[in-house]
């Protein structure tokens, strides 16, 4: 299979561009540019020019926000085929936010000024990213309501279940971050998390090897998940 070929085929399932034609994502490819990062590069910094946007072509991608007192929440991990920072190469501001290689990482990535002139070619390209920003936007904002409403068993409990969803064996989920990202990612503690987890573990609601956990009682973690 031809260079081309392959980058349409991987274009052709990421979220923002799943169901065009092959003529629009050759168009899409034309303007991509493929960069490469090592197990914790930095991607952007918070506050730098929102050049433009990323698509995760193979690793792994934290953004997240750092505090004044220099406490990290992270925000989401992005994982092949998923796109980020797409908001300010779209309104022309910064970076809301900071973004960090998890591991060896390659990205295609799309210039603010290259890709807006494409969509005023192809204005059609754009109808499938509108869906897929909303969803985005629905993603942040139960972010949002798990931070502020809900105490941590409730965070756990719906990260737990998110995880659960995308699994391939039901009920059986493997944290694939340390227990220091999931803390930051849940807006707690390391130790609040892993007495969090023993109570879960105690209660029967989960059985915990390692990384890999068992949901015992979905239907309990559930109720738990929209306290």
């Amino acid at each position: 299979m031809s260079q081309p070929s392959q980058q349409r085929d991987f274009l052709a399932n990421t979220q923002l561009w799943r169901g065009l034609p092959d003529e629009q994502l050759d168009a899409i490819a034309m303007v991509a540019i493929a960069k490469s990062y090592h197990k914790g590069e930095v991607i952007f910094v918070e506050g730098e020019d929102g050049r433009g946007f990323f698509v995760v072509k193979s690793g792994r991608v934290k953004v997240f926000k750092l505090s004044a007192e220099g406490k990290e929440q992270i925000l989401k991990f992005f994982e092949v085929g998923e796109h980020f920072a797409e908001v300010p190469a779209f309104d022309g501001e910064c970076f809301p936010a900071s973004a960090t290689a998890l591991e060896k990482t390659e990205l295609l990535f799309f210039g603010r000024d290259a890709f807006l002139e494409l969509l005023e070619q192809q204005p059609k390209i754009a109808i499938n990213m509108l869906a897929v920003f909303a969803r985005h936007l629905r993603h942040f904002a139960r972010l949002i309501e798990d931070l502020s409403l809900k105490e941590v068993p409730g965070r756990l409990a719906a990260y737990l279940l998110y995880l659960s969803e995308r699994s391939d064996h039901p009920n059986h989920v493997k944290l694939d971050i340390t227990k220091t990202q999931l803390a930051s990612l849940l807006g707690t503690i390391p130790e609040t998390l892993s007495r969090v987890f023993a109570k879960l573990s105690q209660e029967e609601l989960i059985s915990i090897q390692g990384s890999r956990i068992q949901i015992l009682n979905p239907e309990i973690l559930r109720i738990l998940s929209e306290r």
